[in-house]
């Protein structure tokens, strides 16, 4: 049994979301909070295995909350959004950064179309996150992470013919992402193509906020585009992320899902592999599953570089970890040490281009 606290202040949401979650024989509400005090107190009161998190509320919002939440007594948080608005996304977005690991879309009304939809997608959500075992955030004064030293990256000697970085997250990559791409120059001198597993609806909302809050210019992918070195590519809602010769962006929403997931890294990678060969780096973030790990093993062995984040800065090390065991991994590193690691391959493209 699943027991989930509901916090949220709208009488009528609290009611919905309750009867939602409990249409699941595996789920209990054990509790509903009004806003994030509440919360506080609840959580340690209740025991939750997972709490759905709304933003907006009185006394102390959901960004707050989860900060507190993470800092004191880390639970498995989901964020459940009534909008995809810009300022519901900051929010949103923020509260991923503080440590919640997933955002859904709040279901619609029970007469509603896509009700049932909706309704699964938040209850596999609840399901699969209770599954991860959080560790406790720290605020960024924290002398423990300011005085951590930066893993330095060691490179290749040369980075011959580079066209494109390709990069896959599921579960804690935003945040990653936006390390990761705060830590590159705006001369960076490859193209990013990003599949990052994301709820229906809040793509657009992430690539505005993973650029504003990165500084790294970051959009939602289109067919037939060439990318452009120092850009960050987005694979759209419900669409395949791939390459064609030259390298231009390739889209499909016909291909079948990959590893049950369309976009998925598995097809991004097997993409790049098969047109750029040893042309491209491949790195694979925090995520559950094992999305993109065999795929990253085909464009190592096609003689790319490949990256791996490493299991300590992982919020759920499965896509890793799983890429890691099949030695598809040149290299493993934390966030930091792949912005390096990037950096140093960009600055070497530059140094033998003509």
């Amino acid at each position: 049994m699943i027991r989930v606290l509901v916090v949220e202040d709208s009488p009528v949401a609290q009611e919905f979301l309750s009867y939602v979650l409990t249409s699941d024989p595996d789920i209990r509400v054990v509790g509903v909070a009004r806003n994030g005090a509440e919360a506080l107190d609840d959580v340690k009161a209740l025991r939750p295995d997972v709490i759905t998190m709304d933003i907006h509320m009185p006394i102390m919002d959901g960004f707050e909350a989860t900060r507190r939440i993470m800092e004191s007594s880390p639970v498995p948080i989901v964020i459940v959004s009534g909008s995809t608005g810009a300022m519901e996304m900051a929010s949103t977005f923020r509260a991923l950064e503080a440590g919640a690991l997933a955002v859904v879309l709040r279901p619609p009304g029970l007469d509603h179309s896509a009700f049932d939809k909706g309704s699964k997608e938040l209850i596999l959500t609840v399901k699969l996150m209770s599954e991860v075992k959080v560790v406790r955030r720290f605020t960024r004064g924290n002398p423990a992470r300011a005085n951590a030293p930066a893993i330095p990256a060691q490179g290749p000697e040369a980075a011959p013919g580079i066209r494109i970085v390709a990069v896959g997250a599921s579960t804690g990559g935003p945040p990653v992402l936006k390390e990761i791409l705060s830590g590159l120059s705006k001369d960076f001198a490859f193209p990013l193509l990003i599949v990052q597993h994301i709820a229906l609806g809040f793509v657009k909302g992430f690539s505005e906020w993973l650029a504003g809050a990165s500084g790294f210019p970051v959009r939602i992918a289109s067919d037939g585009e060439v990318p452009l070195p120092g850009h960050g590519y987005l694979a759209p809602d419900g669409f395949h992320l791939g390459v064609t010769s030259g390298p231009r962006i390739a889209l499909s929403a016909d291909t079948p899902e990959s590893n049950g997931l369309r976009p998925s890294v598995a097809y991004l990678f097997r993409s790049v592999a098969k047109v750029l060969g040893p042309r491209a780096v491949g790195v694979l973030l925090t995520g559950m599953g094992r999305d993109g790990a065999e795929e990253m093993k085909m464009m190592k062995d096609g003689g790319a570089i490949t990256i791996a984040q490493d299991e300590d800065s992982s919020v759920v090390y499965g896509m890793p970890g799983e890429a890691i065991k099949l030695d598809a991994a040149t290299y493993i590193l934390p966030p930091k040490g792949i912005a390096a690691m990037l950096s140093a391959l960009s600055a070497k493209a530059k140094e033998e281009s003509p």
